[in-house]
C-alpha cells in the first residue's frame, strides 16, 4: 500500500512564523493591553454608566485626599527645612529651597480648591503630576547651589525618596496611566540629574568606580545612579500591576454594589440581602420549611375601573395605591413576596425567621386597613376614583426557597397558608368586610402579644370557596 500524500495545512504559515514577527505581535499586544489599561477603555466597553459615575465619585474622593496629603507632605518638608541646622555657602545667590516649597505650597493649594470644585481634567491631573515631580527634582538640584558644593552633591541627598512618595500617591486614583506618568518623570528626570553632575561639574568629569570614594566624596558612580532609576521604574510598573488588579476589584465591588441596590428596588431587602449576603450562588429547588404567616391586599373592583381609565392614570393609580401599602407592611416585619396587578402578597417570618411572625401580620392589617382609609378619603377630596382595599391572613407551615431555572430564579412562599390567605381575602366580598382571618391565626397572634384595638366578631361555621371544612373566622374590618 502507497503512502497517500500530504496536504499541507492551512495554519501551517502562521505556526512557522518568524520569531522576530512573534515577538512584534506580543509586544503589540502588551502595548495594546497597557494602552487599554492606562485609558480605562475596557471600563468604558464593560460598565454602564451609573458604574462609571460611581468610579467617577470614587476618584473625586480621592484626589481630594492626594491634595491633602500633598499639602501634609510641604509643611512637613517645610517643617524640616526650618528647623534643621544649615551651613549655606557664601558664594550662593539665594537660597532656592524656600522659593521652591511656597511655589509648591501655592500649587497645592490650587490643586486642592480644583479637586473640592471637581474641575480636575484629565489634562489637569496630567500637569499635576509632572509639575509635582518637576519641583521636587529642582529643589533636589538646588541644593549644589545653596550649599555651594559639585552638582554631584545632591545625587546623595536623601530626599529622593520623595520620589516614592510622589509615585504612591497617584494610586490613590487607581489609575495606572497617572502612575505611569509618575514613574516617567521621575525617571527620566533623575537621569537629567545625573547627566548634569556628570557633564558640568567645574572640577572635571566626577565619575569614579570605587564606591568607598563614591560614599565619601562629591562623585558619581555610574552603577548607583542606575540602581536608582532601576528602582523608580520598578516601584512604578510593581504599582501599576497592583493598581489594575485593585481597579478590577473596585469595579466589581461597585458594579456589585449597584447590583445590590437594584435587587433592593425588585425585591424585599430581606431578600436582597440574602441573595447579596448567600456564599454560594442559590438554585431552584432549594428551599427551607418555616412558621410564617401570610398575608394578600387587593384592591376591590380594579378590573372594571381600569376600562373606565387610560393607561396613565391606571399606573397612576397602582403607583400611588403601592406607594401607600408597601410601607406599611415593611414597617411591620413583612417582607413583599410579589406584586399580582393590584394585589399585593407578603410574608412575615419567612424570609426572615420571627417569633412574633402571626402578630406583626395582624398589626400590618390594621395598620393598612387604616392606611387605605386615609388614601381613599384624599382621592375622594380631590374626585378621583377611590376603590376599597381588603386583606387577609393566614398562618401556618410554608416552604420559603427559590423557584424557576438557573437563568431565571424567584425567591417566593409556597404552602397551605399561602393560599388560604388568598382564598381569604377573595372571601372578603362575600362577608362584605375588609379583612379577615381564620380564628386559630387570630389565637396564634394573640399569643404573641397582638392587642386589637377594638372587639373583633366571630363568624362561626363558615364555607369558603376551595376549602373543604367549614372555618371559624375573625373580621378584622
Amino acid at each position: 500500500m502507497q503512502d497517500r500524500p500530504q496536504t499541507p495545512s492551512r495554519r501551517k504559515p502562521d505556526r512557522a512564523r518568524p520569531p522576530a514577527a512573534q515577538t512584534g505581535t506580543a509586544i503589540s499586544g502588551l502595548i495594546r493591553a497597557l494602552g487599554e489599561l492606562v485609558s480605562g477603555a475596557t471600563d468604558r466597553v464593560t460598565l454602564p454608566e451609573r458604574v462609571r459615575r460611581a468610579i467617577a465619585v470614587e476618584q473625586r474622593h480621592s484626589e481630594v485626599v492626594v491634595g491633602w496629603v500633598q499639602m501634609g507632605l510641604v509643611l512637613t518638608f517645610a517643617t524640616l527645612y526650618s528647623v534643621a541646622p544649615k551651613t549655606f555657602s557664601a558664594d550662593a545667590p539665594f537660597a532656592p529651597v524656600p522659593w521652591a516649597l511656597g511655589a509648591y505650597f501655592c500649587f497645592t493649594v490650587v490643586r486642592l480648591f480644583l479637586a473640592y470644585r471637581d474641575r480636575l481634567t484629565a489634562w489637569i491631573l496630567a500637569v499635576s503630576v509632572v509639575i509635582d515631580m518637576a519641583l521636587l527634582l529642582v529643589t533636589i538640584w538646588s541644593f549644589h547651589l545653596q550649599y555651594g558644593q559639585p552638582p554631584a552633591f545632591y545625587l546623595k541627598a536623601p530626599t529622593v525618596l520623595y520620589i516614592f512618595i510622589f509615585i504612591a500617591l497617584r494610586a490613590l486614583r487607581f489609575e495606572a496611566g497617572y502612575v505611569l506618568l509618575a514613574g516617567a518623570v521621575a525617571a527620566s528626570g533623575w537621569l537629567v540629574l545625573v547627566v548634569y553632575a556628570a557633564t558640568f561639574d567645574p572640577g572635571g568629569m566626577p565619575v569614579t568606580r570605587d564606591y568607598v570614594h563614591y560614599m565619601t566624596s562629591a562623585s558619581i558612580l555610574w552603577g548607583a545612579e542606575f540602581d536608582k532609576i532601576i528602582s523608580i521604574l520598578i516601584v512604578t510598573l510593581i504599582l501599576v500591576a497592583a493598581i489594575a488588579r485593585a481597579r478590577r476589584v473596585l469595579v466589581q465591588a461597585l458594579a456589585e454594589g449597584e447590583a445590590a441596590r437594584d435587587l433592593k428596588r425588585f425585591f424585599a431587602p430581606d431578600i436582597a440581602r440574602r441573595i447579596t449576603g448567600s456564599d454560594e450562588l442559590v438554585h431552584p429547588g432549594e428551599g427551607e420549611m418555616r412558621n410564617a404567616a401570610a398575608l394578600f391586599v387587593d384592591m376591590r373592583g380594579f378590573t372594571v375601573l381600569t376600562a373606565s381609565l387610560d393607561p396613565g392614570a391606571t399606573m397612576k393609580l397602582l403607583a400611588e395605591y403601592q406607594a401607600r401599602m408597601v410601607p406599611v407592611i415593611q414597617e411591620h416585619g413583612g417582607s413583599i413576596d410579589k406584586f399580582l396587578g393590584d394585589g399585593i402578597m407578603a410574608s412575615f417570618g419567612a424570609a426572615r425567621r420571627s417569633q412574633t411572625y402571626a402578630a406583626d401580620a395582624l398589626r400590618a392589617v390594621d395598620a393598612l386597613i387604616a392606611e387605605a382609609g386615609r388614601w381613599r378619603a384624599q382621592r375622594e377630596a380631590a374626585g378621583l376614583p377611590a376603590p376599597p382595599v381588603g386583606a387577609a391572613v393566614a398562618t401556618g407551615s410554608v416552604v420559603f426557597g427559590a423557584v424557576g431555572d438557573e437563568t431565571r430564579l424567584e425567591y417566593t412562599v409556597i404552602g397551605e397558608a399561602v393560599n388560604l390567605a388568598a382564598k381569604l381575602e377573595k372571601h372578603t366580598k362575600v362577608e362584605k368586610v375588609r379583612a379577615l382571618t381564620d380564628t386559630s391565626a387570630f389565637a396564634l397572634a394573640q399569643s404573641q402579644g397582638y392587642a386589637p384595638p377594638s372587639p373583633k366578631q366571630d363568624r362561626r361555621g363558615v364555607r369558603v370557596e376551595g376549602v373543604a371544612e367549614p372555618l371559624d373566622l375573625v373580621v378584622l374590618a
